[in-house]
């Protein structure tokens, strides 16, 4: 491990003064970063450690829940407003990882981990754009059965890992950012870049631009609302395919909808096609298959993991029909 230093932040002001010096990375629980760093793939020369800044989990006037950047994913899983009013948040984050890591992790630091791609791990003997830019992508001719079918480049197929992400992206979180130049707020589905020529570019963040918050605004229907993660083995695993959907109904009949796919992209996935193409459709089978056929219709297949596609076609459609129970029509 490259020597560093390191330094714990007292306040927002003072984790942007050191975070914004050359070659600084914050440290959340460090679940990813230090294993990044035992592999030499990230090499600070300083480690800002912010968990001790905002950890609150706010319900606020409007409705909206504001999460602190520090709060820990097990206080956020268990916290009774999540359980009760987005219930497949915190099923998303039960079904992200050990309980040991999960008491680590925090909010802000899981949104900003990076791939689990074994090449981009493997510093010493596998070609990475992502790790190294213009060294080209092993992937690509290897084992890519774990790699993306959708939103990928010729420089780079690696997945995004994260599940609490595409939960949030679901919910229509926006992230609450702090850096040198002031204050600002963006979606999360914003925050994230895909890869096209500049796979090393992983986010809209500015140098030493910190997470503070994130807020998921009311939504009433998402009290009915799911998350289904498929993966090789039933715990401690990462998604072949994860689907994060919430939707309202009126009758018989879908009124509106979020759904969120992971595991298939580089960045967790907003499926605005299919979403648009379910709300005004009567709750039935051919309405799900045909909204997961549009939003895999841009699916490109690689050598190993061409099962993707029917996957998340079948786990989209088995989603909604679980939320539609009773309201459903059999094709």
């Amino acid at each position: 491990m490259t020597p560093f230093s390191f330094s714990r932040a007292a306040d927002v002001d003072e984790a942007i003064r050191r975070g914004s010096a050359p070659n600084s990375k914050y440290l959340g629980g460090g679940t990813n970063l230090i294993d990044l760093m035992r592999e030499t793939v990230e090499r600070p020369g300083t480690l800002v450690d912010v968990t001790g800044l905002a950890s609150d989990i706010l319900e606020r006037d409007d409705g909206s829940l504001l999460l602190g950047a520090a709060t820990r994913n097990t206080a956020l899983a268990a916290n009774s407003a999540v359980r009760r009013r987005y219930p497949l948040l915190s099923r998303a984050i039960l079904a992200g990882a050990s309980p040991q890591i999960r008491n680590m992790a925090t909010v802000g630091g899981n949104i900003l981990q990076r791939t689990r791609c074994t090449y981009f791990y493997d510093a010493e003997g596998s070609r990475c754009n992502k790790r190294s830019p213009g060294q080209g992508c092993d992937a690509l001719g290897g084992f890519n059965r774990i790699h993306a079918i959708l939103g990928a480049s010729p420089a780079c197929i690696a997945t995004h890992p994260s599940d609490l992400c595409v939960a949030l992206v679901a919910l229509d979180a926006q992230v609450h950012l702090n850096g040198v130049r002031g204050e600002r707020s963006i979606a999360l589905t914003e925050l994230h870049r895909l890869p096209q020529d500049h796979p090393e570019m992983e986010t809209v963040l500015e140098p030493g631009e910190l997470i503070t918050a994130v807020e998921i605004p009311a939504l009433d229907f998402a009290g009915r609302s799911i998350y289904r993660k498929i993966r090789d083995r039933a715990s401690y695993a990462f998604a072949l395919v994860s689907v994060a959907a919430a939707l309202e109904l009126d009758g018989g009949v879908i009124k509106d909808v979020r759904i969120a796919l992971g595991g298939v992209a580089p960045k967790p996935w907003r499926a605005w096609k299919a979403e648009a193409a379910l709300r005004g459709q009567p709750a039935r089978t051919e309405s799900f298959v045909a909204a997961a056929e549009a939003e895999l219709e841009a699916a490109v297949p690689l050598r190993d993991n061409g099962f993707k596609i029917d996957l998340a076609r079948r786990t989209i459609v088995a989603v909604l029909k679980a939320l539609t129970a009773g309201a459903t029509t059999a094709a």
